[in-house]
């Protein structure tokens, strides 16, 4: 099957682009309801998105999710017909109804477990979503993830073929759908689209979709992660530690609307590990300064996290609030239990608390290590900065 074509430069208003994006999913979720298999309703689907494009400015629906539906399933009738399965597909095809659309929250909500399918490999499950459920063109997720869009398309094809054999009704893991959307937060920002804000608009959509504490949990971390986000890197783009931080950046708003949200999943008493990742981040943002922050009870979050999930990274993490609740020493104790064998910024946290406890020239050599390990060029430039930080500070003492 022929990938569908992108769409051309929109002349929708922004306000519309958003609200196809917003009615993908829905529309996707009926027409594999209805019985089309995932490849070829999310083809219509997207032709159906060309259409809207093209029509909707001179002739807006008054309906958009039955306009979208009705163009898809006609698109999708129309390419069913010309294949070898015609027979078989039409049969299906006169049980089902054409009218407007049939209530979609469920249908929608099997559609964010499809995508995020134990079968699929992160990556793919990733790309999946952000094409399905969040309507982006393969050329917006390529562009987004740094690969060329030859690659991204492949990938994307092979996870439609990969679900499209997969039954639409078997139940879905809401913790496997909450893990992706995850991941796509944590990409961040890069080329025109904005995947943080994207993976929560989508944690927003879930969240109004079923009701689970976990998905509170996420969309109150989102926010409350994302809130500080003006506040994380200089205007040459270098990274901020949280300590030093100008929390005037930070936006009041979305703190205070993720602490409410994370407050009410709490107060169900079902704890899982994004509320408490969330409980954590309250506790940052809580604190008008960085000497004001409750470390005491942010180890006491982390040990209720470590319970739950038994992480090395969340254990890693604990030992730098332990360090600062407790002394540098017991940190650097709580971090000894590690096993530091590929656990990233295990020595970037061993650097600061050696630092933390007067050894400058410790702290110097494992922040160099940090840096020659970090993937990333931020997070290694700001390590390289801290060795020579110290390694100054050594010079001037000698």
């Amino acid at each position: 099957m022929t990938p569908p074509p992108t769409p051309p430069p929109s002349p929708l208003p922004a306000g519309d682009e958003l609200v196809l994006r917003t009615l993908t999913p829905a529309v996707l979720a009926v027409l594999v309801r209805r019985g089309a298999d995932f490849a070829a309703a999310e083809d219509a689907v997207q032709d159906a998105l060309v259409e809207a494009v093209r029509a909707w400015p001179k002739d807006p629906p008054r309906d958009p999710k039955a306009w979208l539906i009705t163009v898809a399933w006609r698109k999708f009738l129309d390419a069913a017909r010309s294949e070898a399965a015609r027979r078989r597909r039409e049969e299906l095809v006169e049980e089902q109804p054409e009218a407007g659309p049939a209530p979609g929250v469920d249908d929608t909500l099997q559609l964010y477990f499809l995508c995020a399918h134990p079968s699929l490999t992160p990556s793919s499950a990733v790309a999946l979503t952000l094409r399905a459920v969040g309507g982006l063109t393969t050329r917006q997720i390529a562009a987004a993830y740094l690969v060329p869009e030859a690659t991204m398309a492949q990938r994307i094809s092979r996870a439609k073929k990969t679900v499209s054999g997969i039954r639409f009704d078997r139940p879905g893991d809401v913790a496997t759908v909450l893990r992706v959307l995850y991941l796509v937060f944590n990409e961040g920002y890069s080329g025109d689209i904005d995947l943080a804000a994207e993976a929560i608009r989508l944690t927003r959509q879930l969240a109004a979709a079923v009701d689970h504490p976990e998905v509170a949990g996420l969309l109150a971390l989102m926010l409350l992660h994302h809130a500080r986000r003006a506040g994380r890197t200089s205007a040459d783009g270098a990274i901020v530690p949280l300590a030093e931080q100008d929390r005037s950046l930070w936006d009041t708003t979305m703190i205070a609307e993720g602490v409410g949200i994370l407050q009410a999943a709490l107060a169900r008493d079902e704890l899982g590990e994004f509320q408490a990742q969330a409980a954590i981040a309250a506790l940052h943002a809580d604190a008008p300064t960085a000497d004001e922050t409750d470390w005491v009870q942010i180890v006491e979050w982390y040990d209720e996290l470590t319970r739950l999930t038994d992480s090395p990274v969340v254990r890693l993490n604990r030992a730098v609030a332990v360090g600062e609740a407790d002394g540098p020493r017991a940190g650097l104790a709580a971090l000894a239990a590690l096993d530091d064998t590929g656990l990233p910024r295990y020595a970037a946290v061993s650097a600061y608390l050696h630092e933390r406890d007067g050894d400058t020239a410790t702290a110097a050599r494992l922040y160099a290590e940090a840096a020659r390990k970090a993937t990333h060029l931020a997070e290694r430039d700001h390590l390289t900065r801290q060795a020579a930080r110290l390694n100054a500070r050594l010079k001037e003492g000698s």
